[in-house]
C-alpha cells in the first residue's frame, strides 16, 4: 500500500470514528429530551455535535482534497486535470457557503 492509500485510509478511519463518535451524541441528546433535562444541558451537548461535526467535515475535506490534488496530477491530459481541479474547487465553495 503506497504512503497516499494508507494516507487516505486513515482518514476513512478517523472520519468513521468521530461519526460513530456524533451517532452516540446524538442519540444522547434525544434521551436527555425523553427525560426532560435542562434545555441548558441539552444545548451544551447539541454545541458538541455541530463542533464534531464541523471537525469531521474538515477532515471529509481533507481526505477529498487529497484524492482531487493526487487525480489532476495523473490526469492524462491537461483537460482532465482541469476538469479534476475544478470539480474540487466547487466542493470546497459549497462547503464554505453551507
Amino acid at each position: 500500500m503506497s504512503d497516499r492509500e494508507q494516507e487516505q485510509e486513515r482518514l476513512k478511519q478517523n472520519v468513521l470514528s468521530r461519526m460513530k463518535r456524533v451517532e452516540g451524541q446524538v442519540r444522547g441528546i434525544q434521551r436527555m429530551i425523553e427525560d426532560g433535562k435542562e434545555c441548558k444541558d441539552v444545548l451544551v451537548q447539541v454545541r458538541a455535535v455541530r463542533s464534531a461535526l464541523r471537525s469531521a467535515s474538515g477532515q471529509i475535506l481533507k481526505r477529498y482534497l487529497l484524492e482531487c490534488h493526487e487525480t489532476a496530477r495523473a490526469g492524462t491530459s491537461e483537460e482532465d486535470s482541469r476538469e479534476s481541479m475544478e470539480k474540487l474547487v466547487k466542493v470546497v465553495v459549497d462547503f464554505l457557503d453551507g
